[in-house]
């Protein structure tokens, strides 16, 4: 930079502000252009080409360095949490292209991702899905397809969510702890397996399915799975107690156990649309099932009627009578 190196050091804080560690520097600005064109009496015009020319002499001096490997894979785990956060959005929105995208997804993992024997893969790329599930695979599709079902009442989702967890119970499953290991019996045997279960910027494998069991305990009518559950957060409640914010997800968990928590059924012509009614307010303390026909299912059995949309909400399948307004059935839940 010769005899421009005092301008470019002022102006990109080549100082104590902008060290970060040894000799590297962060580029930072703490001054606007009008204050150092006053110090260096220089124009605006003298300004913009130095800082055209300083950033052409700093791109060709990394362009001799080596590139950095390219990570172009897509994970398994990763896209169900984008799946959900589309999920999400949708209900918060009602925006269709939310909704779009999240099918997309998870019609990908579905057809690529889940194998024959219902196994579910960690990595695509290349054309090429490869390298067993861990259980943060596993926890994350299984939550982002119990979101998507409750989202758009398409029973598929919530049986291949189903099919899945049996799937972790077969292959990941501790009885002893009553926790799930990390990786499968079908990965080579390693020292020791581990149990991921404290909640970081992510939440743990663990606290994810430990809320799904919950949830699909629910859906299914399936003891296993909320005796499951319940002993798992059972398992963790010293450690909250000492170290509570390792352990949001968890706590999310314990809430609901601690208060009621509502399946609000929607059968009828209008299930959809009372259902979008429905998932546009926060409810942390339900879960939505519905359907537009009858149907066998556990929390739909006996409950459509020809020519009539009703809301059911209920706790532990004990209902309120049905209603027929989303209004009303909201003062239901607390």
């Amino acid at each position: 930079l010769g005899n421009d190196f005092e301008l470019f050091k002022t102006y990109y804080n080549i100082n104590s502000f902008g060290k970060w560690e040894g000799e590297h520097y962060v580029l930072i600005r703490n001054k606007p252009d009008a204050e150092i064109m006053e110090e260096f009496d220089i124009s605006e015009e003298t300004l913009h080409q130095k800082k055209d020319s300083w950033r052409s002499k700093l791109l060709n001096y990394r362009n001799k360095r080596a590139k950095p490997r390219l990570d172009d894979k897509t994970q398994t785990s990763w896209n169900a949490l984008m799946l959900k956060g589309y999920v999400d959005a949708y209900k918060t929105f009602g925006t269709k292209k939310y909704l779009d995208a999240a099918i997309k997804n998870a019609t990908f993992i579905a057809e690529q991702q889940i194998q024959n024997d219902g196994a579910l893969l960690h990595i695509y790329k290349d054309g090429k899905s490869s390298i067993n599930g861990y259980l943060e695979d596993y926890a994350a599709v299984i939550d982002a397809y119990i979101a998507l079902y409750e989202a758009t009442l398409n029973d598929k989702w919530i049986h291949l969510a189903k099919e899945l967890t049996e799937y972790t119970y077969s292959h990941f499953f501790d009885p002893e702890s009553s926790m799930f290991y990390f990786t499968s019996d079908e990965d080579e045997a390693l020292v020791a397996r581990n149990f991921e279960y404290r909640d970081n910027v992510i939440p743990a494998s663990n606290s994810i399915m430990a809320k799904n069991l919950y949830i699909l305990g629910h859906h299914f009518d399936e003891p296993k799975y909320g005796e499951t559950s319940t002993q798992m957060l059972k398992n963790v409640l010293p450690e909250i107690e000492q170290y509570p914010s390792g352990f949001s997800n968890w706590l999310d968990l314990l809430a609901n156990h601690q208060n009621k928590f509502y399946e609000v059924v929607v059968v009828g012509e209008d299930a959809h649309e009372k259902v979008a009614e429905i998932n546009k307010n926060y409810l942390p303390n339900i879960l939505v099932a519905g359907d537009t026909k009858k149907s066998d299912a556990y929390l739909l059995q006996e409950r459509y009627f020809e020519g009539e949309t009703f809301i059911y909400v209920c706790v532990n399948n004990a209902c309120r009578l049905p209603v027929t307004e989303t209004e009303k059935a909201l003062t239901f839940i607390k």
